[in-house]
C-alpha cells in the first residue's frame, strides 16, 4: 500500500522531544470531551465469515451486545462527545444499528467508497475531525486502558503519536512494540511464528491531526504497517498502563471474548444501555456524512 510521497519527509521535518511539563496540562483529562474519536469499523471481516457472515464484524456479539457499543460505553465514560464512524463493508447496517447517537455521544459517518486500508480510512474521516488531535480505536479489539492518562501521557511529551499498549501471553498474531525506558517506540517487530509473551500494540490511537493531513486523499494505506513505523522519527509513544485486552478478529478470539464484558474492570454498564439504544436506532433517521 502506498500514502504518497513525503510521508517520511514530514515526519522527520516534525521531529519533537520535548518534553512539556505536567503543570501545564492539568486539564488534559476534560479535553478528552473536545476531542473526536474515530472507530474504524470498515473492514471486511473475511476470518470471521463462517461465524459472522451476515453483518461487520463490528456488530459480532459479545456478551449479547454488538461489539462496537462496548467501544461506545468505553468513549461514554471517558467523556468523549463526538464519535466519527469510519464504515466500508456492510456500512448501512452499521448506521441503521448504531444511529446518530449513543447517550451523549454524537455520532457521524465516513463510509468507503472503497476499501482504503486503516490509514486510508482515518484521513477519510478528517473532513469531520473538530479537534488537534483523533483518538482513534481499531473496530475489533477492547483494552481497558485510562484514556484520560493516555491523553495526559501524550501531551506530558510532545508526543505526535501515543498508542496504547497491551501485555499478551502470547503475541504471535500481533507482533510486538518495543520502547526505550521513557515510553519513546523505537521498533515494531514482526510477527513471529514462536509462542512468547510480549508487549502488543492494543489498537488505541491520540494522533495529531497534521499527522493524518499528511496522508495522501483516497489512497489505501496502513497505519499499522506504513504510517506508523515512518511517522517513529517524529516521536511516537508508547502507553503502557493498559489492563485486559481482547480482539475479534478470528472465530477462536471471537469465541474466547466471551464473558469479558461480564469481569471487573470493563465496562459493564454497555450492555443493557446499548441493547435499549439499538431498538431506538432502527427506529431512528442516521446522520450520515458525506466526506470527501
Amino acid at each position: 500500500m502506498h500514502c504518497g510521497p513525503g510521508i517520511m519527509e514530514r515526519a522527520r521535518a516534525t521531529r519533537s522531544t520535548a518534553v512539556v511539563p505536567a503543570a501545564q496540562h492539568a486539564h488534559a483529562a476534560d479535553d478528552l470531551s473536545a476531542t473526536t474519536a474515530v472507530i474504524l469499523a470498515g473492514g471486511l471481516g473475511t476470518r470471521l465469515r463462517s461465524v459472522v457472515a451476515d453483518r461487520p464484524k463490528v456488530l459480532a456479539e459479545v456478551d449479547g451486545v454488538p461489539f462496537v457499543f462496548h467501544l461506545l460505553g468505553q468513549l461514554a465514560s471517558a467523556g468523549v462527545k463526538h464519535v466519527v464512524l469510519s464504515t466500508g463493508y456492510l456500512g448501512d447496517q452499521v448506521r441503521a444499528t448504531v444511529g446518530p447517537s449513543y447517550g451523549p455521544i454524537e455520532i457521524e459517518y465516513a463510509q468507503e467508497p472503497t476499501p482504503l486500508g486503516t490509514g486510508g480510512a482515518i484521513r477519510r474521516t478528517l473532513p469531520l475531525v473538530r479537534s488537534h488531535a483523533l483518538l482513534v480505536l481499531n473496530g475489533d479489539s477492547y483494552c481497558d486502558v485510562d484514556l484520560p492518562g493516555l491523553w495526559l501521557w501524550h501531551h506530558q511529551r510532545a508526543a505526535h503519536g501515543t498508542l496504547a499498549l497491551a501485555r499478551v501471553s502470547d503475541a504471535r498474531r500481533y507482533g510486538t512494540v518495543e520502547t526505550d525506558a521513557y515510553g519513546r517506540v523505537h521498533r515494531f517487530v514482526e510477527k513471529s511464528p514462536r509462542r512468547r509473551a510480549g508487549t502488543v500494540n492494543a489498537g488505541i490511537y491520540l494522533l495529531r491531526r497534521t499527522l493524518i493531513a499528511s496522508i495522501r486523499p483516497g489512497r489505501p494505506c496502513s497505519l499499522e504497517r506504513d504510517l506508523l513505523p515512518a511517522w517513529l522519527e517524529a516521536g511516537i509513544y508508547g502507553f503502557a498502563r493498559s489492563e485486559r485486552f481482547i480482539d475479534i478478529g478470528t472465530p477462536e478470539s471471537l469465541a474466547g471474548a466471551a464473558g469479558f464484558f461480564r469481569k471487573p474492570g470493563s465496562c459493564r454498564d454497555a450492555a443493557p444501555r446499548s441493547r435499549r439504544h439499538t431498538r431506538r436506532a432502527r427506529a431512528a433517521s442516521t446522520l450520515t456524512a458525506e466526506v470527501a
